[in-house]
């Protein structure tokens, strides 16, 4: 089975579930919070894959990254991934979960990257824009800056990248002085 199916597949299910609880918000939520985690603290990717860590640790481990309550319904499925020797997959799980509900509850994931702090004003007006293209979609926003851009900005929506920045328009040139 593909890496790419089994974690949907598990992702489905916990949809499913959640909706059936009245949850599935509450778990969109705390599944972010696991993903972000997941992938900046290697020390719980090693925990979740330690054959000689039983599986109610790694269960809480997680639970407490996600901040859902002993119990719930996140809890019991974190477990039974476990049991079922699928705790590889949770990173991808939580990855495909939260994909699933934007994709349910037409939500965007808005990434605003800026070389510079922009005034609030020039920020919203980049927003927007966003707003316009995307219509009548609900909007996650996080903006960051990446003094590398040297100065402009690049706008990533889900995973289409739109890149307004002086390093794009500078590596662009460089790639038409090499052609020539």
């Amino acid at each position: 089975m593909s890496d790419g199916l089994i974690p949907r597949r598990y992702a489905k299910a916990l949809y499913k579930l959640a909706l059936e609880n009245g949850d599935a918000k509450e778990i969109y939520e705390q599944l972010k919070r696991l993903n972000f985690r997941y992938t900046a603290i290697d020390e719980l990717k090693r925990v979740v894959m330690n054959p000689y860590v039983p599986d109610e640790d790694k269960g809480r481990v997680l639970l407490q990254a996600t901040g859902a309550a002993p119990g719930s319904s996140l809890d019991r499925f974190i477990l039974m991934v476990i049991r079922n020797n699928r705790a590889e997959f949770l990173g991808k799980i939580g990855l495909a979960y939260v994909y699933l509900y934007r994709q349910e509850n037409n939500i965007a994931k808005v990434e605003i990257t800026t070389a510079t702090q922009l005034p609030e004003k020039q920020l919203q007006q980049i927003v927007g824009i966003v707003k316009r293209k995307l219509g009548d979609m609900t909007l996650e926003i996080s903006h960051e800056i990446d003094e590398t851009l040297i100065g402009g900005f690049t706008v990533k929506i889900d995973d289409v990248l739109l890149d307004a920045s002086v390093k794009n328009e500078l590596k662009q040139l460089r790639l038409q002085l090499v052609k020539k």
